[in-house]
Parts: structure tokens; C-alpha cells; sequence
């Protein structure tokens, strides 16, 4: 089932959370929307399934306008981060509930709904668990569970929303890897929200980062990471080292700056913003240099560096091994090297915090 967004936009109290949103889902795709809290990417996942509607735009699955249809009409596969399991039902009649629910003229027989059921269980690798109930199942196993339910009704298309949120950090990464498997093997359109930059890359075909109720960027791992569109990008990513800089015939120019790794940008001459992760700055002992390490500290495998100029003080991470580290102790003068970085033209831009939070209240509250 291919999914197509056009300019929809919505707003709550006079504040807009989506902010004309354009998205193509092809079928049998799984696409993860990921973004800080309050970026929009919940109310649109909403909307998809018909729990909340927009003030403008289209939805069409294959060619059909959902917004006139009902959330019952739908035939959603939702899986959410709690779970939401019926606590006296068991396994089984949880997977079998979105079966038994139907219209009668629609709802299969007991022998068909059993033999799902049963299929399901096979498939999720829980078999020996049909007759337990929730409280008896780990984190893990009831999220099995919640997507076996989804599974059951034959979705036209799989919502999950943080779907791993709620459980520990092995068992996210053993069930990331068992998802995508699923996935590949039903076929289905998917789309889910995440928060977590890792499970995102790892689990989707393509994901779409949210910031503020825009699509901020559209790729993979390496195409966002490596090439972020804008500063919100850069700065989700990981980008938390932001100097001022001159550019001049595509170079990026600062005093205690060597950029000569980094490679010309189509960019007017003129005030830049150079955008570096820690990991990604190399400091060269210089003692002329403009920075001056201010904290130094080692973990055994990285070298932990703060290092100022007096009006701003960056981290830096360096192996502890690299020929750079050596003799680099609090006291020393040190010129930048870049590695990697993004550059956007204009003077820094500070973060709007306020307005972030605010979209994080409005869809916390929904």
C-alpha cells in the first residue's frame, strides 16, 4: 500500500504542529520518522490512523482518500509503546482480538481465527506462550505480543510508535534486528517513530527527520549523518561544536582553524557557521595556537578534551592512542582540525528551545 502526504498541516491552541507536510511511502517500505520530542512526527502517525485529523492536506492510500474514511475502515496495524494489552486476556485472545471484533459478515470463522492465531504465535516465535498472560511475559514478549495482534487483521499498512521505547537497551537491539525480518518477510508498509537516531538507520529504508512540524531531510544513514541539510540536522545529529567562520572561494577560513580537510563547498563568500562533532575535531598542538586546553581527562580508550578561547569552550574527543594526543595536557595551545563538518552560510543560529518545548507539551498532551 503506497502512502502519499500532501501539505498537511495541524495545529493545537493556536500552535502549529505540523507545518505542510509532503511524504511519499511506496509499498512494502518501512520508513521511520525520527525527531527530538515535539517534533510533529506523533500527530502525524495519528493522523494516518485516523485518530486525529488535520486542519488542511491530503492523505491517499493507493489512490484513496483516507481522511473520509473512519479509523475503524482503515484496517490499521497499530503497535504502541506500552503495549496496551488486555491484562485478563490471554496471549491468544489478544492476538485474536482485532478478528473477533469484526462485523459479523466480515469476522472470519473461530477455526480460521484459531488457525491465525496459531500461525502468529509460530511466526513471533512465542508458541509456548499462547495460554500465559500479560503479567506473566517480559518487556520483550509483550511487544511480541501487541505486533501479533496488529499482524492478525492483515493491515494495509503497520503504524508502530516508539514501539521499543519502554524496554532496556539489550533487549531494543535484539528486537530491532527481529523486526526487520518481519518486515521483510510480510511485506508490509511500516512506518514508525523513533526518537533514537541508531534504531532508526538500522531498522528503515529511508528516514525522515522531523524538527519543529517540518520534514527537515529525507535519506539514509550515511546521507544524513555525512551531508545534513540544515543546522537542525547537523545539531540532532550529533554537530555540537559550532564555530564562526569566513568563507572565501568555497573555504572555510578562521583564526586557529585549519580546515584543509575539508573539501570546497558551492557556498557565497561571506559569514558561515561550521558545524563539528566531537569525534570529528582533531586538536594539533601549536604554541601559537588560539585554543588552550582546559580539561583533560582519559577513559583508557579516548582522551576527553575541553579547550577554550577565552569566549567559548568546545569538547573535543581524540583516541587516546592517535599521534595527535600525545603531550596534549591542560595548559597547551592547540589549532583546530576538522575532519569532517557542515557548513551553512550566515552567522551562527541559536536553537529556539522555547518553541521546541512547546511542541513537546502539545503532543505529550494529546
Amino acid at each position: 500500500m503506497s502512502i502519499a502526504i500532501e501539505n498537511m498541516t495541524k495545529s493545537f491552541g493556536g500552535t502549529s504542529v505540523l507545518r505542510g507536510i509532503d511524504l511519499t511511502v511506496e509499498t512494502g517500505e518501512l520508513v521511520a520518522l525520527l525527531g527530538p520530542s515535539g517534533s510533529g512526527k506523533t500527530t502525524l502517525l495519528k493522523i494516518i490512523a485516523g485518530l486525529e485529523w488535520p486542519n488542511s492536506g491530503g492523505l491517499n492510500v493507493n489512490g484513496q482518500d483516507w481522511l473520509g474514511l473512519a479509523a475503524q475502515d482503515r484496517r490499521i496495524g497499530f503497535v504502541f509503546q506500552h503495549y496496551a494489552l488486555f491484562p485478563h486476556m490471554s496471549v491468544r485472545d489478544n492476538i485474536a482480538f482485532g478478528l473477533t471484533v469484526r462485523p459479523r459478515a466480515e469476522r472470519p470463522g473461530k477455526s480460521v481465527i484459531a488457525a491465525k492465531v496459531e500461525e502468529l504465535l509460530h511466526f513471533l516465535q512465542i508458541d509456548h506462550l499462547g495460554d500465559r498472560y500479560p503479567a506473566q511475559l517480559s518487556g520483550g514478549q509483550r511487544q511480541r505480543v501487541a505486533l501479533g495482534r496488529a499482524l492478525a487483521i492483515q493491515p494495509t499498512v503497520l503504524l508502530l510508535d516508539e514501539p521499543f521505547g519502554a524496554l532496556d537497551a539489550a533487549v531494543r537491539r535484539d528486537l530491532r534486528a527481529w523486526l526487520r525480518r518481519v518486515h521483510e518477510e510480510t511485506g508490509s508498509t511500516t512506518i514508525f517513530v523513533t526518537h533514537d537516531q541508531e534504531e532508526a538507520f538500522e531498522l528503515a529504508d529511508r528516514v525522515v527527520v522531523m524538527g519543529e512540524g517540518r520534514i527537515e531531510q529525507i535519506g539514509n544513514a550515511d546521507q544524513i549523518h555525512d551531508h545534513p541539510a540544515s543546522p537542525f540536522v547537523a545539531r540532532f545529529m550529533g554537530a555540537t561544536i559550532e564555530l564562526p567562520i569566513m568563507l572565501s572561494a568555497g573555504r572555510a577560513e578562521a583564526v586557529g582553524l585549519d580546515a584543509s580537510r575539508l573539501p570546497r563547498r558551492a557556498l557565497p563568500d561571506g559569514p558561515a557557521t561550521l558545524f563539528i562533532r566531537p569525534a570529528d575535531l582533531t586538536p594539533v598542538s601549536d604554541p601559537s595556537g588560539r585554543w588552550q586546553v582546559s580539561r583533560c581527562a582519559s577513559n583508557g580508550a579516548i582522551l576527553r578534551l575541553e579547550l577554550t578561547d577565552g569566549a567559548q569552550t568546545i569538547p573535543v574527543d581524540l583516541p587516546r592512542r592517535a599521534p595527535e594526543a600525545k603531550g596534549l595536557e591542560r595548559g597547551v595551545h592547540v589549532t583546530l582540525r576538522p575532519e569532517a563538518a557542515a557548513i551553512f552560510s550566515g552567522p551562527r543560529q541559536m536553537q529556539t528551545q522555547a518553541q521546541t518545548t512547546e511542541f513537546a507539551r502539545k503532543e505529550k498532551s494529546l
